[in-house]
């Protein structure tokens, strides 16, 4: 088994996670606050719908995978790149999303869920229904981030799903850790540890949605004389060479192979590749400058101390 593709996963659904643990601790203060704890129930209700629904997603998310590639078995061989490469590039937007609005956003994390809370009191006959709202929201928008990223890996197994799971577990320990045990966590540092993995996370996925579609063309091109021209660079004195990601810039299969350790676990989180060529070396790029840098300047413009207090204020 290869657990290596369980890492990735892990990284991303356990600060996802925290998150809406977050959330779910912040609520839950909230209603003790307000001597309102019997809307409890409401929010363990809210999480586990969230759970499943999250679940529920990625299950329809792999059957309409084997669905398309079923229409026409002819072209598995392209369909199953192209749609990993397609579901990769969602994942890509909403992670990078996720990244630069939710950490521009952090500092009124607490304001936000206190004002949609006190707005769910105020409706009396709907405070139950208020409440399992706002937490099946925090909870779905994070699972379905996960579920993306683990779409676009759906050939790898289950393992992406394993890490998820053990994702999920973590979270849920550090979210009992901070609001019923009482443990001093610094949250911002962790969140900007976890930011900049998955900065590098969503830069290797990049490098292999790329790959994925450079596959499905190269599949498609090759499968009759109609499509050929669709590579529009192929190198014919070489065995390794590219349909549309042009020359290889880099080579490092006899130094670090990526299927073997520690190259393959390079590979599943960060998207290594022992043979990169210019149109993934310019992609990888590209994000690490574009959203990369966004996103330092967002966590650098914040102050820390404040957002710290913020969110510790809570418990």
């Amino acid at each position: 088994m290869n657990f290596s593709t369980a890492l990735p996963t892990f990284v991303i659904t356990l600060r996802e996670g925290v998150e809406a643990a977050l959330v779910v601790g912040i609520v839950l203060a909230l209603l003790k606050k307000a001597k309102q704890s019997r809307l409890n129930s409401w929010v363990y209700a809210g999480v586990g719908v969230g759970v499943l629904l999250s679940a529920l997603i990625g299950v329809i998310f792999t059957w309409l995978i084997q669905i398309l590639g079923a229409i026409n078995p002819q072209y598995t061989s392209v369909v199953e790149p192209i749609m990993e490469g397609t579901f990769s590039v969602l994942a890509i937007v909403m992670l990078s999303w996720m990244l630069i609005w939710m950490t521009k956003q952090a500092r009124f994390m607490k304001a936000t869920v206190e004002g949609a809370v006190t707005e769910a009191l105020t409706q009396n006959s709907n405070a139950g229904w208020g409440v399992f709202t706002l937490i099946l929201i925090a909870v779905i928008r994070e699972g379905f981030e996960t579920v993306l990223f683990i779409a676009a890996n759906f050939q790898q197994g289950f393992m992406p799903a394993l890490g998820a799971i053990g994702g999920l577990f973590s979270a849920v320990v550090i979210g009992v850790l901070l609001f019923k045990w009482g443990v001093k966590i610094n949250i911002r540092q962790f969140f900007q540890v976890m930011g900049v993995l998955l900065v590098l996370i969503v830069a290797g996925l990049v490098v292999s949605a790329l790959k994925h579609f450079d596959d499905g063309i190269a599949n498609l091109a090759l499968s009759s004389r109609a499509t050929e021209s669709l590579c529009f660079y192929y190198e014919r004195f070489t065995k390794i060479h590219s349909c549309i990601l042009g020359p290889m810039v880099l080579n490092t299969s006899k130094i670090l192979p990526d299927e073997q350790f520690p190259g393959i676990i390079l590979k599943s989180l960060f998207g290594y590749r022992d043979n990169l060529y210019l149109v993934q070396a310019v992609g990888y790029l590209t994000f690490l400058l574009t959203v990369g840098g966004l996103y330092f300047r967002s966590i650098t413009g914040n102050s820390s101390a404040q957002d710290t207090k913020n969110l510790r204020s809570v418990q």
